[in-house]
């Protein structure tokens, strides 16, 4: 005799949130001082070009200026920094902690167009903005476009797009 037995799909989706959720609790460690004061982030950045630049802003509050280092080499560029817990409050007496401490590393690859020579960062208010100046050769350039043939030629002005893509 066949038995036949109701499909649940959402039973299967608890099962694989169990396993998920066991799997995290063992790679963390029994240890919840360790979780409130070491893990790696990633801050978020946005990026942005215009003719003239390539704009990052990270968002890295409540880190010091001189606990960020940011380096370019091999048209890579490294930003690092850690944001290091208070010690002066107990961690035992912590209900929850949301924000995240501990070192990160960013790496982006620069297009060939942006000069390195130029590069300039500045903080304020927990924001990194790092300015990548474009070179000089990779700016648009307006031509003038010459129309009609023989020695009463008209001169047409071109207007170039005005954002680099």
């Amino acid at each position: 005799m066949t038995v036949l037995t109701r499909w649940e799909p959402f039973r299967e989706f608890s099962t694989l949130q169990d396993r998920m959720n066991r799997l995290f609790r063992e790679t963390q460690g029994n240890s919840q001082d360790e979780s409130l004061t070491s893990s790696s982030f990633a801050p978020a950045v946005d990026v942005y070009e215009d003719e003239h630049n390539v704009t990052l802003k990270i968002e890295v509050p409540g880190i010091d200026e001189k606990d960020i280092d940011v380096r370019i080499e091999n048209n890579t560029l490294t930003v690092h920094g850690e944001r290091k817990i208070e010690k002066e409050e107990k961690e035992e007496n912590y209900r929850r902690v949301e924000r995240q401490y501990g070192g990160f590393t960013r790496t982006f690859n620069l297009p060939p167009t942006v000069d390195a020579e130029k590069v300039q960062a500045d903080y304020d208010k927990g924001v990194l903005k790092i300015t990548l100046p474009k070179k000089a050769e990779a700016k648009p350039k307006q031509i003038k476009v010459n129309a009609g043939q023989g020695a009463g030629q008209k001169t047409i002005e071109s207007k170039g797009p005005s954002k680099a893509a």
